[in-house]
């Protein structure tokens, strides 16, 4: 198994390719992150050739490109959903799209050994966030709760909360709102973590392993917002 993954949907850019040749053999990760703010356009493809050439590989040999398909920044979105389709359409691999929600609470479960769930909020801007809850599921992050956009007050964990929940995402950061109301009953917060592609590719491998890849045409972005081009306040 030989997975290549993008991500672009918040500040920072990954990419991580995962090399697994076969079942017995220990994977390997190749990872290349920076955080440049914005520029991830004019980086993420020399990134790309970078690990790809680490590995000593072409894309031709790669089985699956996974990528973060959001939520996040409009733009980032974008760029990692077009960047994958492109590849995947040049060398004739399926996609895997796999939720940057999703990918931050596995950081946060791989970061908190104790809890059996991740609380994430990611920061939306216009006064709003990205977020869901995540249980951990043999060791996999999985979502038991809609990914959902809105302002801060709208958070809730689970009722009742599956075990000790940690919070994770920058929407903590952005919004001290968050941990004033729900810090008490989190057993910590991550409020640094963003979505990285090391543990996209994680949870890619599992989609490529059931037999769940895409073609590259069905590589869909996913905004929560269908009008993101206007202010929160002006949204009905």
């Amino acid at each position: 198994m030989r997975i290549l993954a993008i991500d672009t949907a918040t500040e920072a850019c990954s990419v991580a390719l995962l090399q697994a040749p076969d079942a017995a053999a220990v994977p390997e990760l190749l990872v290349r992150e920076l955080e440049p703010g914005r520029g991830a356009s004019e980086l993420i493809l020399g990134m790309v050739r970078e690990v790809v050439a680490e590995a000593g590989l072409s894309l031709h040999a790669l089985d699956a490109i996974a990528f973060g398909r959001g939520p996040g920044g409009f733009t980032g979105v974008r760029l990692a959903t077009s960047v994958t389709q492109g590849l995947a359409y040049a060398a004739g691999l399926p996609v895997i799209p796999v939720s940057d929600l999703v990918a931050v609470a596995q950081r946060a479960l791989d970061a908190a050994p104790d809890a059996t769930a991740a609380l994430v909020c990611n920061d939306a801007r216009m006064r709003e966030v990205y977020w869901t809850c995540c249980a951990r599921d043999q060791g996999l992050a999985r979502c038991v709760l809609p990914e959902r956009v809105g302002p801060p007050d709208t958070v809730a964990l689970p009722d009742p909360a599956p075990g000790p929940v940690v919070g994770a995402g920058r929407g903590f950061a952005a919004y001290p709102v968050l941990a004033e109301r729900l810090g008490p009953r989190l057993t910590g917060m991550l409020p640094e973590f963003l979505p990285r592609a090391r543990e996209i590719v994680r949870l890619a491998a599992v989609e490529f392993a059931a037999g769940r890849g895409l073609p590259p045409e069905q590589a869909q972005p996913v905004y929560l917002r269908d009008d993101v081009a206007r202010p929160a306040a002006s949204r009905s």
